[in-house]
């Protein structure tokens, strides 16, 4: 264990995430999408929903300032339905670490499977909740 890092990171996860450079793209993924079929890296976070995991994630990761979006999700393919709550939890997490992040992005759903495919990972959660895959952009780290 490390001190202030939380315990929802496996090994995997945290040196992806430090491996990541300004523009770099990781998807969180729930438990339906197919991220293994994408020819992108896939870190496994079985069993961890997205939301607990986004809140693990962004004290240690900058969300890119120079892009309109950087907080990407799945529009809703019409005449299905989605958990309103999916996208409430993300942004009450964004808010809570970045409050200066613009409004969360709908993309189409082939565009954002085109999207994923340029990602540097998939992190595969076991949120079971539809629509719940989001992208989040990489920005450059503040000095302190």
């Amino acid at each position: 264990m490390l001190k202030g890092i939380s315990p929802l990171f496996s090994p995997e996860l945290l040196a992806t995430l430090y491996r990541m450079g300004h523009g770099d793209e990781i998807v969180l993924a729930d438990a339906h999408f197919p991220g293994q079929s994408l020819g992108v890296p896939v870190v496994r976070a079985d069993g961890l929903p997205v939301a607990p995991l986004l809140d693990a994630i962004l004290p240690l990761f900058e969300l890119d300032s120079y892009v309109e979006a950087p907080v990407l999700m799945m529009a809703v393919v019409p005449g299905d339905s989605a958990d309103p709550t999916v996208e409430t939890d993300y942004r009450e997490v964004i808010d809570r670490h970045q409050p200066a992040t613009p409004p969360i992005q709908r993309l189409n759903r082939f565009v954002f499977y085109d999207r994923c495919r340029t990602a540097f990972a998939v992190v595969m959660t076991g949120d079971t909740r539809k629509y719940a895959n989001v992208i989040l952009k990489k920005g450059v780290t503040p000095v302190s």
